[in-house]
């Protein structure tokens, strides 16, 4: 039991017996409980009661330093609205602004969390859609060159497809497809300097996978010619000539003028065959239903 409790608990002689007693443990010139209280001779601590501002001045401060370039200072002004009015608009509207003052200054940790927060809140509202493509977008800029780990360019096709899907009428959908092709290439482009890797230290098996990969996933990229022409070279190697051969006339039909083409039929030339498709390889099925060249996307 706490002193306190102890104290309330007790009447009369009791009650000066318990003093009596903590004085006596070291406490001295202890009278009375008063000496105990650090504040009872503080008269210069005075409780101050600090009124809210009006919610659409706090707003439109924090708009202010938008137009200023202070977004931490938006962020702060924005981000008190919730806490001064919470569960009204003035904070709704404060949290799409705090993810869209994050975004603009760079701190996009904060502006995925405050775009996630809003989506969570105020999943039907007009504002979702925005909230939705300030998340993707900040994933987006953080997109990094194909030397590094592409976790944001897989996050950012993710969140982006999602603001398609979900908002398919919606103001931000046609950037949102752009961003989609240049993201998918980014990673084409990585899993591309992989499997060339593979290739020069003769791990035909694992080139072929990175190869598969951007031929199935990525094909509206620039990368796909040279996937082509790289599955063609591994197969050949491999002794695999009729997925070589399939690879080649698949470059072909679709890209005839690619350099590309021109090499991967040489190869095949020099092996003593043509390009040839098997319309039961993974390779043409893969491309079925993909729009011809001058249709292509990007």
């Amino acid at each position: 039991m706490s002193f306190a409790k102890a104290y309330s608990g007790m009447k009369g002689a009791a009650v000066r017996a318990l003093i009596l007693g903590v004085c006596g443990l070291g406490l001295a010139g202890c009278d009375t409980l008063s000496s105990l209280n650090p504040f009872e001779k503080d008269t210069s601590y005075k409780p101050e009661i600090v009124s809210n501002l009006p919610a659409e001045e706090i707003y439109n401060d924090g708009l202010a330093r938008v137009q200023k370039g202070d977004f931490d200072g938006a962020v702060s002004k924005f981000s008190s609205l919730d806490k001064q009015y919470p569960y009204t608009d003035w904070a709704r509207k404060g949290l799409i602004m705090e993810a869209y003052a994050n975004y603009e200054g760079g701190f996009y940790d904060e502006a995925i969390t405050a775009s996630r927060r809003y989506l969570q809140s105020y999943p039907n509202t007009s504002d979702a859609a925005y909230a939705q493509y300030l998340m993707a977008s900040s994933y987006y800029d953080q997109i990094p060159d194909i030397t590094r780990d592409q976790e944001k360019s897989e996050r950012a096709i993710l969140a982006l497809q999602e603001l398609v899907q979900r908002y398919p009428n919606s103001e931000y959908v046609s950037d949102a497809r752009k961003k989609i092709q240049v993201a998918s290439d980014q990673l084409a482009g990585k899993e591309l300097e992989v499997g060339r890797f593979y290739l020069q230290k003769r791990n035909y098996a694992g080139a072929i996978n990175r190869f598969r990969t951007v031929v199935a996933r990525y094909q509206t990229t620039r990368h796909v010619e040279e996937a082509l022409q790289r599955l063609t070279e591994a197969y050949m190697a491999m002794g695999i000539v009729g997925e070589a051969q399939t690879a080649a006339a698949v470059l072909g039909h679709n890209f005839p003028d690619s350099p590309w083409y021109k090499d991967a039929h040489a190869l095949l030339t020099r092996g003593g065959v043509e390009p040839r498709e098997d319309s039961q390889s993974w390779i043409s099925k893969a491309f079925r239903g993909v729009p011809q060249v001058g249709q292509r996307t990007g």
